[in-house]
């Protein structure tokens, strides 16, 4: 991962083009992996096997709303926010607002950034926690040591190479967890005497609600199908569409891309369920966590030089999103604020913009760093909250902007701050808290501030011609 950082360095030195979106040249395979890697982080090796372990095959409904939303960006969302951002040069998420709505006094801008850091700092944290939960219970690293050594690698390849070393990373990244995730439940499942056995000893637990799917309230389940809300909201996912070399490659990414959604998602919750057998009593687990039986679980049944295969998948999933969400905070931090607003109007070489990106990156890392040593919340909750947030600030805001040609300024504004308080409120209490998970009050919300807002004002004067600018295909020749 260092390596290919020192390669990448000098393509992502030439300018912030290059260093934040690859300067819009990545192949579709690259998209494809790296998209579905980057949105699906320690969340899905840690959490959801620690779901599925607790709850059982009820689980895989937390999965199923990301494969599906994820599957119509491809197809729908990705290619009109990739052909507007490279005819208005947009190279981050505020950049596609500001542009899309004329935003001249930059309040857009500034609302963006504000959500994006608040939300992103919790959500690299959760990673770098990740790491040192990883390194613990695998090695018997001290959790701090560990969380050290994470972001220090991290951090390396990150500041160096840029985009291009980030969506190579992740690619490899992604094809160590497509395998590792399905291996070790396949191996552990034949140890067991094969699928009959394995699901007759599942069928046991709980009276049989283990094997369930149906097993869940309706609150959860509607909670989890609407984790996929948050794809369109979570700029680290968006930057990757606007970073495809051709849009017409996006029709192949969309199915590269859902297929290994739906392998690593299959992976994920079987490795649950068969773990539940294997470590019946949740003391077995190291420090009582259903979040450490990945790790336990491939130490059990692999050789130790596969076993670190096993590991790194772990640290392909922490390295893939927590790279991916720096880069995404630094941009907004340099390109949106020094260059668009602080500098605007001013000659500043590229050089020194991507000289100034990799210093907020470094500075990233240290916040991130502080949040995760005294940060006592689950990952998975923890990525929820943030995912969340993301999501019902920046999801609807950006999907009406982008389908709705009557959507406003004023509309936008309103709607983001609507989605990211209501996140904020609905998790701090506890009685709403437990009615449904808050990305779907939030997405619900902004979606209908933003329309009300917008009907209530006027769009900006040359919105038809901006709109447009969204439906229009370039050549692909």
């Amino acid at each position: 991962m260092v390596l290919i950082g020192i390669i990448a360095a000098k393509f992502s030195s030439a300018g912030i083009n290059n260093f934040f979106i690859g300067g819009r040249k990545m192949n579709k395979i690259v998209v494809a992996l790296s998209s579905v890697v980057s949105g699906r982080s320690a969340w899905l090796l840690l959490g959801v096997t620690g779901m599925a372990y607790t709850m059982g095959i009820s689980a895989i409904w937390s999965t199923v709303g990301y494969i599906v939303a994820e599957f119509w960006l491809f197809f729908y969302y990705a290619p009109r926010i990739r052909r507007f951002s490279e005819k208005h040069d947009c190279i981050t998420v505020p950049d596609f607002f500001a542009e899309r709505f004329a935003d001249k006094t930059g309040l857009i801008r500034k609302i963006c950034v504000i959500i994006i850091f608040l939300f992103m700092i919790a959500y690299i944290s959760a990673q770098f926690v990740a790491g040192g939960k990883t390194f613990s219970s695998s090695f018997n690293i001290p959790e701090n040591t560990g969380l050290l050594i994470t972001a220090a690698i991290i951090l390396l390849y990150t500041i160096t190479g840029g985009f291009l070393a980030v969506s190579l990373t992740d690619t490899i990244q992604g094809l160590i967890m497509i395998v590792a995730l399905i291996c070790l439940p396949i191996v552990a499942i034949a140890s067991l005497g094969g699928w009959s056995e394995f699901w007759s000893l599942a069928g046991m637990i709980n009276k049989g609600n283990f094997t369930n799917a149906g097993a869940i309230g309706f609150g959860a389940l509607l909670g989890f199908v609407g984790v996929g809300l948050g794809s369109p909201g979570n700029p680290h996912i968006i930057s990757r569409y606007m970073s495809v070399d051709k849009v017409k490659n996006l029709k192949s990414v969309a199915f590269i891309g859902t297929a290994s959604n739906i392998l690593m998602a299959c992976g994920a919750v079987f490795t649950g369920l068969v773990g539940r057998i294997y470590f019946s009593d949740l003391s077995m687990l190291p420090n009582a966590d259903p979040e450490n039986l990945y790790p336990v679980l491939a130490a059990t049944k692999f050789h130790p030089i596969v076993f670190g295969i096993v590991i790194s998948s772990i640290f392909a999933a922490i390295m893939s999103t927590a790279d991916s969400q720096l880069l995404v905070a630094a941009s907004a931090a340099i390109r949106d604020i020094y260059q668009k607003i602080i500098v605007k109007g001013k000659e500043v070489s590229q050089k020194k913009l991507v000289l100034y990106s990799r210093i907020t990156i470094f500075c990233l890392v240290i916040l991130a760093l502080v949040l995760g040593l005294v940060a006592k919340n689950l990952i998975f909750w923890l990525v929820l909250f943030a995912w969340a947030g993301l999501g019902a600030a920046l999801g609807p805001t950006s999907i009406l902007a982008l389908f709705w040609k009557r959507t406003t300024k004023q509309g936008i504004i309103a709607g983001m701050l609507t989605g990211a308080i209501t996140v904020i409120i609905w998790n701090q209490v506890p009685f709403l808290k437990n009615i449904v998970y808050e990305l779907i009050p939030g997405f619900t919300l902004a979606l209908l501030v933003t329309i009300i807002v917008s009907l209530l004002t006027k769009p900006c004067e040359n919105n038809n011609e901006l709109y447009n600018d969204v439906l229009n295909k370039h050549n692909e020749s």
